[in-house]
């Protein structure tokens, strides 16, 4: 049976995710709102108001749209399918993605915080903080270990993590936090336990009562070599990652999986997603330093071309009850992802400069992020640009190919880190 998709995003994570999509032999049209250069050429972008719920929903009934992907957090933060599924005309259209009490496990710092609390999840010790006790948080900054972590509780664009070497550098950006640095974002302030170890990530798809785990990856989110510089929406990833043992995956099951699925159903979430949960290997074990209600970007890039089911499938059986009853089939081979971005970034850069030879790119995928066609040229529209994917039967030799076609592709001030994978 084919089916009509409606994918929402315009980022590398959701080129990916299309990719994926128009393998099945279930796809009928894909439809991208917004979309970029890349899902221009295997779908039909469109320029949607997400937000306009009558529109949305109006579109998918005339296109015969019955599954909407939600790519990016804010939409589900901001509810996107309690809106749909509560309009008298989208009730039966399945959303991959959480109603948004469960996308506030993403969309507030203290929200997850408390959850993980509530159900003994291992995380960092913290306390939260707003204009009313500012005083309090100086007072705890001036009692805790360096290095001192501040998170804005709301979303940021993955840059509301600061983690400060110096005291009084930190009562400053704990000011300038409350004082509007991230807007609403940051009206709440988490202060946190700096937790010490080596990070990775652990995907799981749920119906909101059974889960399946995908394959797990390693992000690199800093701008510079060697783990330096500013934090950056994330400048590659490699999976699987070979720290994570069959042992510790059976840890993180039992400890985090599990009791995250737990209070998905207490909670009465109505959770049909994903869920992403960056963890950090400690020497007292793995512990949890955020749930994102969403695949990440990049490791979407890696861990999706390892998945060898029809993503379909495993999407419609979030909403027919279906899921228990599959096996994720992986790719044993290594993927190894490297972003290419504009200069300047995560600062200031500029858009619009020529792209050339990523059609020469043969043995690597190549995912599109802020890109743009105009005239017929493929130009830059973003920070990040595009990534390139290798899978490879050796992580060294999927690392050397990415690189070497990263180098391939040409535009104005392009950056990408060469140094992916040096710690694994």
């Amino acid at each position: 049976m084919k089916r009509n998709i409606l994918l929402i995003g315009s980022g590398g994570r959701e080129h990916t995710l299309a990719w994926k999509i128009t393998q099945s032999d279930q796809c009928g049209e894909l439809f991208v709102c917004p979309g970029n250069a890349g899902t221009s050429s295997i779908a039909t972008n469109i320029d949607l108001d997400i937000n306009n719920i009558d529109g949305l929903v109006t579109f998918c009934n005339k296109n015969n749209i019955k599954l909407i992907v939600v790519g990016p957090e804010q939409p589900l933060v901001d509810g996107i399918q309690n809106k749909i599924n509560e309009h008298p005309n989208g009730t039966d259209i399945l959303i991959v993605g959480p109603d948004q009490h469960g996308a506030q496990l993403e969309g507030s710092k203290a929200f997850a915080k408390k959850f993980m609390q509530k159900y003994n999840i291992p995380t960092a010790d913290y306390k939260e903080f707003n204009q009313e006790s500012r005083q309090e948080g100086i007072n705890f900054i001036e009692k805790q270990n360096l290095p001192i972590v501040l998170k804005a509780d709301g979303l940021a664009a993955g840059k509301g993590v600061l983690i400060l070497e110096d005291r009084e550098e930190a009562k400053k950006e704990f000011n300038n936090l409350l004082d509007g640095k991230f807007g609403a974002a940051s009206q709440k302030v988490v202060i946190e336990s700096f937790l010490k170890g080596i990070e990775f990530s652990v995907f799981v798809l749920t119906d909101g009562i059974n889960y399946k785990i995908l394959p797990i990856a390693k992000d690199y989110k800093r701008i510079g070599k060697g783990d330096t510089g500013l934090n950056t929406g994330g400048m590659g990833s490699i999976s699987p990652v070979s720290f994570v043992t069959e042992a510790l995956m059976n840890q993180v099951e039992k400890e985090i999986i599990k009791p995250t699925i737990k209070g998905i159903v207490t909670e009465k979430m109505n959770y049909k997603g994903f869920i992403f949960i960056g963890l950090i290997l400690t020497e007292e074990g793995p512990q949890v330093i955020e749930y994102n209600c969403r695949m990440g970007d990049p490791e979407t890039q890696s861990v999706v071309p390892r998945i060898q089911n029809d993503i379909i499938d495993l999407f419609v059986s979030l909403g027919d009850g279906s899921l228990i009853g599959h096996e994720i089939e992986i790719d044993a081979r290594t993927a190894a992802t490297v972003v290419l971005v504009s200069g300047g970034y995560p600062e200031a850069y500029t858009k619009g400069k020529k792209i050339t030879n990523t059609e020469n790119i043969k043995d690597s995928l190549v995912f599109h992020a802020g890109t743009v066609l105009r005239n017929n040229e493929l130009l830059t529209n973003g920070g990040r640009v595009l990534a390139v994917t290798t899978l490879s039967e050796s992580q060294s030799d999927a690392l050397a190919l990415s690189f070497k076609n990263a180098r391939q592709i040409v535009f104005e001030g392009r950056y990408f880190r060469d140094d992916i994978g040096f710690d694994l």
